[in-house]
C-alpha cells in the first residue's frame, strides 16, 4: 500500500515546464528514491509534496486521502539547502522548531535528551548555530527533521558535509526509521547510497519520469545480455557484430572488461573468441551499479 501518491502533477514557471505529468507511488514502510541531474524538476516536485508550493495540475495523497495543509505536521522535510538561524543556540533552536511540529515543551525536551545522547552532541547544547561545522549543523537539523516521529520524512542529500563515518551513522539511522515505521522519500546524486538505502526509485529528467520500480527490478533488468571479463595482465578487445564493449579498466594487473551481447551468440563463443586476446581470470554475468545506469538512462534522453 502506498503512504504517498501523486498523481500527473504538472508545474510550469513562465516558459520553464518543472514537471510534466509525473507520478510517484512510495509503499508504506519503505525508502524511495528521487533522483535525476540538476534542473530534472526533483526540488519542485518535494517542494509541492511539503506545500511550499502548488502543482498546475494533477492530485496528491497521503494516507489514501487527498493532501491536506494541516498534514504538514505529518511531514519531516531535511532540505538540501540548510535552513538554521546561525545566532540561536543549538537546543533553543530545536526546541523551538519541535514546539512548531506540535511537541509539548516537556515532550519536546525529553526526545531532544534522546536524540543528543545517540548521535553525542550533547556538548552543543549551548552552542550558537554559527560555531558549529557544516557536518555538525547537518546532525542537528537532522534532529530536528525527525523529532515528531512523522509518517513521512523527505531526505533532499542528506549526507551533504559529512566525513565518511557521520555519513555511516546517519545511514544506519535511516534504515532505523525505516524499521521503526517511517517511509522516507530520499533524494540524492549519490548512486551508491540508492543501492545500499532505496527500495524503489523514480528518475526524472527533463521534467519527466524515465526509469521507475524497485532498485533490484531495475539492476537486473539493465544487466540483460552484459558480462565482466576478466584477463590477467593488460589486454583490449574490440567489439564486434556479436557484442558491443560498455567499458574497460586495468588495475592490479588485470584487465576488467564489460560487454553487452547484441546477437545471437552463446556465451561460450564470447569466451572462446576472448582466450584468442589473452589469460581470461573470470567471465560472469554483470549487474550494472545504479550509477551506471543513471548514466546510461539520462545520456540516452538528451
Amino acid at each position: 500500500m502506498a503512504l504517498f501518491e501523486a498523481k500527473n502533477v504538472s508545474k510550469q514557471y513562465g516558459d520553464q515546464l518543472a514537471l510534466d505529468n509525473v507520478s510517484i507511488a512510495v509503499p508504506e514502510q519503505s525508502i524511495y528514491g528521487l533522483l535525476g541531474p540538476n534542473g530534472a524538476g526533483k526540488t519542485t516536485l518535494i517542494r509541492i509534496i511539503n506545500q511550499i508550493t502548488g502543482p498546475d495540475s494533477g492530485e496528491l495523497f497521503l494516507n489514501g486521502k487527498k493532501l491536506k495543509p494541516e498534514d504538514v505536521l505529518l511531514i519531516g522535510y531535511l532540505p538540501e539547502e540548510r535552513g538554521l538561524y546561525k545566532k540561536m543556540k543549538v537546543g533553543e533552536q530545536a526546541l523551538y522548531f519541535a514546539q512548531l511540529k506540535g511537541l509539548t515543551r516537556t515532550e519536546a525536551m525529553k526526545r531532544l535528551k534522546y536524540w543528543f545522547n545517540k548521535l553525542e552532541i550533547t556538548d552543543w547544547w549551548g552552542k550558537k548555530v554559527e560555531e558549529l561545522s557544516k557536518g555538525m549543523a547537518q546532525k542537528v537539523q537532522f534532529i530536528i527533521t525527525v523529532l515528531h516521529e512523522p509518517k513521512l520524512l523527505i531526505f533532499d542529500e542528506p549526507f551533504t558535509g559529512f566525513d565518511p563515518v557521520n555519513t555511516k551513522i546517519i545511514k544506519n539511522e535511516i534504515l532505523f526509521l525505516r524499521k521503526k515505521g517511517a517511509t522516507i522519500i530520499f533524494s540524492t546524486h549519490n548512486m551508491e547510497s540508492v543501492e545500499e538505502l532505496c527500495d524503489n526509485i523514480t528518475l526524472i529528467d527533463k521534467a519527466k519520469t524515465i526509469l521507475e520500480g524497485s532498485v533490484d527490478e531495475i539492476r537486473n533488468k539493465w544487466a540483460a545480455n552484459e558480462y565482466d571479463l576478466v584477463f590477467k595482465g593488460e589486454v583490449k578487445i574490440d567489439g564486434n557484430g556479436h557484442y558491443n564493449i560498455l567499458n574497460s579498466k586495468f588495475e592490479n594487473n588485470k584487465s576488467t572488461i564489460r560487454l553487452k551481447t547484441t546477437g545471437d551468440i552463446k556465451t561460450n563463443d564470447i569466451l572462446l573468441t576472448a582466450m584468442k586476446s589473452g589469460n581470461v581470470v573470470s567471465f560472469n554475468p554483470a549487474l550494472p551499479s545504479m550509477n551506471e545506469i543513471f548514466i546510461r538512462v539520462v545520456g540516452a534522453s538528451n
